[in-house]
């Protein structure tokens, strides 16, 4: 098993599937088709059933029943890479029984014990990384590579007692458009889980609820030197809406389910500046309460500075998926019994970020998220752990038996 989940991996994360945020197609880059491409046809040479792909790039298939079992129960993982770091891979790096030493992906690249203590703790496993040039896609190939894996496992063998079990793969995740043409209603499952999340053991049913903040501030452009009383800097206003924020509520100074307004793009000059946010918290009214505040801080520029200087564009993303999992909480509490049934310690914690399976689970699909057995995703020094990977497939084919009801 360890094997093949390495293969298949190795197969597919050199096949660049970045995700572009500035497209308006869906996909967002054609490049996506061709992995999706290859996972349809080794669908169907593995004997899947039901295997389709969509004209937006969504691959879907089902695994039949081996019992009388009811529940069909959902694996779903994304096949784009982040746009942080160029995703166009060609040799990836494998370390046999990895030495719990620094390992050198280029000159300039170096995976170190002390930047990154927990290499350490898979001494002795294999691990694969990128060149030290692009980033490796363990997020979320490593993810696509264990569901493949499981599905050819419970098709050659079907005396593991199972329900239906269906699985998909997902264009654009890395771009928040993941699931923007997911077929719920065809998909036609009772609960799943994404296989999206880090190291083993990562059970994850909590995550922030989001929002977009998109800000035009309009300035009066005079000449410097004649410029008393008259002009209005839309540079400064933008400093100055920024500062009306909580300087401690910003990503940098919190952690853990504290939330926080992060400035994420500022360009313009004297007469127009072009501002951007993004507004986070785990606990919804704590989440309306930050947007009541960046309301009120362009209603004091705008009182100041006079309407219409400042125009707020606001706009939710998606939201904590808790409130939906807590009425189907037999998902968190079988994929404990999964992770312990292979000696493995669940780890629960809140997703500082957001995940499809929460716009899934508002959709009317509870998708909580499990290991993808990676580490130091979207950049150079990402890497994945093909021991852990395996141990998840074992994980998945417990969740399969569980879910024989």
């Amino acid at each position: 098993m360890k094997q093949e989940v390495l293969q298949r991996f190795l197969s597919y994360v050199t096949i660049d599937t970045q995700s572009n945020p500035y497209s308006e197609t869906l996909p967002s880059t054609q490049k996506q088709n061709d992995l999706a491409d290859l996972l349809y046809k080794e669908l169907v040479e593995m004997g899947a059933s039901n295997v389709r792909k969509s004209k937006n790039c969504y691959v879907y298939a089902e695994i039949p029943a081996t019992s009388t079992g009811k529940y069909t129960l959902g694996f779903i993982a994304h096949m784009d890479t982040a746009p942080d770091a160029p995703g166009d891979l060609k040799i990836p790096t494998v370390i046999e029984k990895y030495d719990g030493k620094d390992i050198e992906l280029s000159k300039e690249t170096v995976l170190t014990t002390k930047e990154f203590p927990n290499l350490l703790e898979h001494v002795g496993k294999t691990v694969v990384c990128a060149d030290g040039r692009c980033l490796l896609g363990g997020d979320d190939k490593a993810g696509v590579a264990i569901i493949m894996t499981l599905a050819q496992h419970l098709l050659n063998h079907p005396e593991i007692p199972h329900g239906k079990i269906t699985i998909s793969f997902t264009p654009d995740e890395e771009v928040g458009r993941g699931v923007e043409g997911f077929e719920v209603e065809a998909f036609n499952t009772d609960g799943a889980y994404t296989i999206d999340g880090g190291g083993i053991g990562e059970l994850e049913y909590e995550n922030f609820n989001a929002a977009g903040v998109k800000i035009v501030v309009n300035g009066k452009s005079i000449h410097p030197g004649y410029a008393k009383d008259l002009m209005i800097n839309a540079l400064s206003v933008a400093v100055e809406l920024d500062n009306l924020l909580p300087c401690f509520e910003r990503p940098q100074h919190t952690e853990g389910y504290q939330g926080f307004f992060h400035l994420t793009h500022l360009d313009g000059n004297v007469e127009k500046a072009n501002v951007e946010y993004i507004i986070r918290d785990h606990d919804k009214q704590k989440f309306e309460d930050r947007k009541v505040l960046m309301q009120q801080a362009v209603d004091s520029l705008n009182q100041k500075y006079g309407q219409g200087t400042v125009e707020l564009y606001m706009k939710d993303s998606y939201f904590n998926m808790k409130e939906i999992i807590l009425q189907h909480f037999h998902l968190v509490e079988n994929a404990k019994k999964a992770f312990l049934s292979q000696g493995i310690t669940p780890q629960i914690n809140p997703i500082r970020g957001g995940t499809d399976g929460a716009t899934l689970s508002f959709k009317g699909l509870p998708c909580p998220n499990l290991s993808g057995c990676y580490y130091n995703a979207h950049g150079r020094y990402e890497y994945a752990v093909v021991d852990d990977m395996a141990n998840m497939v074992k994980v998945c084919i417990e969740l399969a038996k569980l879910y024989n009801i």
